[in-house]
């Protein structure tokens, strides 16, 4: 391995070490204040429009990005 491809490879590691990815499934207003404490702390840093279950399920799923520093 050259000394480009180290560096090139540890500042991807770098970088995705700064943000946890995650679906959250609950109800909306579990979802909904997951949210708005992660958005106060400062970590929130995308979230997903809602996405329903399907079926009779009245669940919702939406994926979060979050720093991780």
């Amino acid at each position: 391995m050259t000394t480009r491809e180290r560096t090139y490879a540890k500042a991807n590691n770098q970088r995705a070490a700064q943000f946890t990815e995650l679906w959250i499934v609950g109800r909306p207003e579990d979802i909904a204040a997951m949210v708005q404490v992660a958005s106060a702390s400062g970590r929130l840093v995308f979230v997903s429009a809602p996405t329903r279950m399907g079926g009779d399920d009245t669940r919702q799923r939406r994926y979060l990005r979050l720093r991780t520093h």
